[in-house]
C-alpha cells in the first residue's frame, strides 16, 4: 500500500489495488461492476461528511461528468465521474450516514457501483496518485 503524509502529519492510504483520477476519485476496476468512491486524501481535506447525495441507478455518465455531491461541515462539493458507464448500484449507507466515508472511503464507504463503457480507463496508478498528494 502507498502511503502519504498530508500537511497535518497524517498517514493517508492509497491502496495499490485501486486506480485513481486527479479528482480523488478510486476506481476498483477488477470487478464488474467497477466500485467507485473518494479517496482517503479527499474525505480527509473535507472534513466530517454529513451528507452524500447518490445518482440514481442506471444513470448513464460521461467522464467528466458531475456524478453526486458530498457535503460536508466545510462545503458542498460535486465528485466528477473518473469513468464512463451506467450506474449500476449506489450506497444507500453511505447517503443514510456520511460519516461511513470518513472512517472506511476504500471499504464500507464506496459511493457506487457502474459497468464502465471503456475496460480500460484513462487512470492513476498508486504510486501516480500518492506523488501528485504528495
Amino acid at each position: 500500500m502507498a502511503q502519504n503524509d498530508d500537511t497535518k502529519g497524517t498517514r493517508l492510504d492509497v491502496p495499490q489495488h485501486l486506480r485513481y483520477s486527479q479528482d480523488h476519485v478510486w476506481v476498483d476496476d477488477s470487478v464488474s461492476p467497477a466500485i467507485l468512491g473518494i479517496t482517503d486524501y479527499a474525505a480527509s481535506q473535507m472534513g466530517d461528511i454529513v451528507f452524500v447525495d447518490l445518482p440514481v441507478v442506471d444513470t448513464h455518465v460521461e467522464a467528466g461528468d458531475e456524478l453526486l455531491q458530498v457535503e460536508s461541515a466545510k462545503a458542498v462539493e460535486p465528485v466528477i465521474s473518473p469513468v464512463a458507464g451506467t450506474v449500476r448500484y449506489v450506497n444507500r449507507e453511505a447517503e443514510d450516514d456520511g460519516a461511513i466515508v470518513n472512517d472506511d472511503p476504500y471499504g464500507e464507504g464506496w459511493l457506487v457501483k457502474i459497468d464502465l463503457d471503456d475496460e480500460n480507463p484513462d487512470l492513476m496508478d498508486a504510486d501516480e496518485y500518492a506523488a501528485m498528494i504528495g
